[in-house]
């Protein structure tokens, strides 16, 4: 908690620098946001129902799968996404003829953001379903419905709470990613909403530190903080409405 005081004081006070909450890092700020939000929703769809099974099935292949993202330097990642998407590479020439590119695009933003988010998101919902009263899915599944059936009519009704922690830690996730996106998205070339030509935030930091120094890069690292800020009470809130529902 020390440094993040010390760096809203430094930031705002002693070194702030004009340059560091200028019209850049807002719309840093708004794409990393934007790109962090998608993610969120990629992450729901895609692995809300993996996390599910895990929690009922104990696969220890698919569990050291879902660790690998998050054990391995994250500019590894960005490195993968570049060879699966080059275009001297099988996948990469597929990719190209179907017009998806990942390279400084708010797509190879997003997989990216994805890739490093999900094990997260996995590892945060499956202590959820872990420890859920089971009787109703049993109930159901006495009943003749599939594991499926079970999951999305019995499970997910019940798992709001779940998902929207888990959403907001994978959430607070992607918006503090530098090493994957730094080499994948380090400009995204094409973005709605005006952002075209914009790098996400962290890689900002990066960019004020190295051409600018230390005030604007400090300056804006307390901006992302405060950014930061309401994800982290919003998780308290939830966290705390969850443990009240279970007592």
């Amino acid at each position: 908690m020390t440094p993040v005081l010390a760096l809203l004081y430094w930031g705002l006070g002693p070194l702030s620098d004009p340059i560091g909450y200028g019209p850049e890092i807002q719309k840093g700020i708004a794409l990393s946001l934007l790109a962090s939000g998608m993610t969120v929703v990629l992450d729901i769809v895609l692995f809300t129902a993996l996390s599910y099974y895990l929690a009922r099935s104990r696969n220890i292949i698919a569990e050291t799968l879902v660790d690998i993202p998050a054990s391995i330097p994250h500019p590894v990642v960005g490195i993968s996404l570049l060879v699966i998407d080059s275009p001297l590479t099988p996948s990469g020439k597929f990719l190209t003829s179907i017009g998806l590119n990942f390279f400084d695009s708010v797509l190879g933003l997003v997989v990216a953001l994805t890739v490093i988010s999900a094990p997260i998101y996995i590892k945060s919902m499956q202590p959820f379903f872990e420890s859920m009263n089971q009787a109703h899915e049993e109930y159901a599944l006495g009943m003749g419905a599939s594991r499926m059936k079970t999951f999305l009519s019995v499970v997910i009704p019940n798992s709001t709470r779940g998902i929207v922690t888990a959403s907001l830690i994978a959430l607070s996730r992607a918006m503090s990613e530098f090493g994957s996106i730094a080499i994948i998205a380090f400009a995204v070339v094409s973005a709605p909403f005006g952002l075209s030509g914009t790098s996400p935030a962290s890689v900002q930091v990066y960019d004020l530190f190295t051409y600018y120094g230390l005030g604007p890069a400090v300056t804006a690292s307390a901006v992302l903080v405060l950014v930061s800020i309401p994800l982290m009470i919003a998780l308290r809130l939830v966290r705390g409405g969850l443990r009240v529902e279970k007592e």
